[in-house]
């Protein structure tokens, strides 16, 4: 079903199928593990806005807004979903929660946003039915609503060779960082990589020679700063 990642459809049957409205699930990371990142390249203050795309039922927000992140705003294709985070963080006001499609973001005004952050929504796109004009719909509209000089964070499943090439396509200075995959029942093992230590790449993107990290069993993280206006 991976085909309909795309479709609100998909993730309204999804959601309402959970027993309770205080579960929550997070994609590849948890926000304690990304923390030291964002820390790098999103400063926490209550003056940086932060979108976070596909935010689903994800406690990440959460533990932003508790690290001293004072404007979150979280968007979601999934109408039950957001219903169910509005009520769930209503007393909250840092975060907030709003339908809406990722590749169509028009309610945002450009240069609307410090920082996107995004865990595996690009990924449910590039898995679902036309996958390269959906792709580049959601770039093109991260793009659009970032501040110059804003970042684009991505963590993803997607090695080098096929997402920097993707990324290229667009106005921005790209670093690659990685961090250690936990598998469910897993502790804490020892970096493969040190997180905050970009992984070295050429001029045109490419990994320096004698880099290999494809069969590192890794989330890749793109951050990508935008160029131009």
């Amino acid at each position: 079903m991976t085909e309909a990642y795309g479709e609100a459809w998909y993730w309204d049957k999804r959601y309402a199928k959970e027993s309770t409205a205080s579960s929550s699930f997070d994609w590849y990371q948890k926000y304690e593990s990304l923390a030291p990142l964002l820390h790098l390249y999103v400063p926490p203050t209550t003056r940086i806005r932060i979108l976070v795309v596909g935010a689903g039922n994800s406690a990440f927000s959460e533990g932003m807004s508790k690290d001293g992140y004072g404007d979150i705003v979280n968007i979601d294709i999934s109408s039950v979903v957001i219903e169910r985070m509005r009520k769930k963080y209503s007393d909250s006001p840092h975060l907030k929660y709003i339908e809406m499609d990722v590749r169509d973001m028009k309610a945002f005004e450009a240069g609307s946003f410090d920082a996107v952050i995004d865990k595996g929504t690009l990924d449910s796109l590039l898995c679902g039915h036309n996958s390269k004009l959906n792709a580049g719909k959601m770039l093109e509209e991260v793009e659009r609503v970032l501040k110059k000089e804003g970042v684009y964070i991505l963590i993803t499943y997607g090695i080098p060779a096929y997402r920097l090439c993707l990324l290229r396509s667009h106005s921005w200075a790209i670093k690659l960082h990685v961090i250690d995959k936990v598998h469910p029942g897993e502790s804490s093992k020892a970096e493969s990589w040190e997180l905050t230590r970009p992984v070295p790449l050429n001029s045109d993107g490419s990994l320096k020679d004698g880099i290999h990290l494809e069969n590192m069993d890794v989330h890749y993280i793109y951050v990508c700063t935008k160029l131009s206006c």
